[in-house]
């Protein structure tokens, strides 16, 4: 808990707090309310089904006034607690990796942390130069996942590598993971699947509860250090909490009944046009 308290202080926390206390944080319209809420719907159906819930509910959060830096930790905070109410869902395949799932949890809370910090004391002028970049690689990723996955199986299936040192590998990457998790987050539920196939998992449930249980170590210590700093706006954020909750249990109520592959493209055409709306106001307009 020293380490986390050792953060605590950064200039965003001076800022929000001061945004906290005055009438501007309040200044939503009917529409914004309406908008927000309809977007963490769709962000947490989408999250129960095939993920990139964060290319709906980071936008709307945007283009609702909310400064970029505030979006990303609100956004956050709003779809964490779905994250955490899935893992019920896999918890005999979580339970029967009990006493491999520690050094990746370990790895992924100290990432988280460190990814939160970074975030917590980058400028809002630098985060808006990354922030198209950010969105292109969590679009490619969710684009071309399989792709990665299949050469990920390949690279593990030719390698002469031995298995201490690529658990090894496996859990330094889980770090890096989880660093740009806390900091970011877009596809860090790609990344981990790509890992544990370098670990010989071929099971999709198993990976995918461990995954969820990795995601939400990552996003849990990121938004606990969002909270302490005052970065949250906390009607949006309510607001989106709400939906986000009602659209995953929507999500994985019609699961059956929904085309996953079209539920993927619609994530890619979102992700594709919200990256170039992005680059156009940092870089163009």
């Amino acid at each position: 808990m020293f380490v986390i308290c050792g953060l605590i202080e950064s200039p965003i926390s001076r800022y929000t707090r001061d945004i906290n206390t005055s009438k501007e944080i309040a200044k939503m319209t009917l529409l914004d309310i309406v908008v927000m809420f309809v977007a963490a719907v769709l962000a947490g159906a989408l999250n129960s089904v095939a993920g990139g819930g964060s290319f709906i509910s980071y936008p709307a959060l945007v283009f609702g006034g909310v400064p970029l830096i505030n979006a990303n930790t609100t956004s956050t905070v709003a779809l964490w607690p779905g994250t955490v109410a899935s893992m019920g869902a896999y918890r005999k395949e979580i339970a029967n990796e009990r006493e491999g799932i520690w050094p990746l949890l370990f790895a992924s809370f100290f990432g988280g942390i460190i990814g939160a910090h970074i975030l917590l004391h980058t400028t809002e002028n630098t985060f808006a130069k990354l922030l198209p970049f950010l969105l292109l690689l969590a679009t490619l990723l969710f684009a071309f996942s399989k792709r990665l996955s299949a050469w990920v199986r390949k690279t593990m299936d030719g390698s002469r590598l031995p298995a201490s040192t690529l658990r090894g590998g496996v859990v330094i990457f889980q770090f890096i993971i989880g660093v740009y998790g806390g900091f970011f987050g877009g596809g860090i539920g790609i990344m981990m699947l790509a890992a544990f196939g370098l670990l010989g998992m071929d099971n999709i449930h198993r990976m995918n509860g461990i995954k969820t249980v990795m995601a939400s170590v990552i996003n849990g210590v990121a938004v606990l250090l969002f909270v302490i700093n005052g970065a949250i706006y906390w009607p949006q954020a309510v607001i989106m909490i709400v939906g986000a909750i009602i659209g995953g249990y929507a999500g994985a109520t019609f699961a059956q009944r929904i085309n996953p592959l079209r539920v993927r493209q619609f994530v890619i055409v979102v992700g594709c046009v919200m990256t170039c709306i992005f680059f156009y106001r940092t870089y163009l307009s």
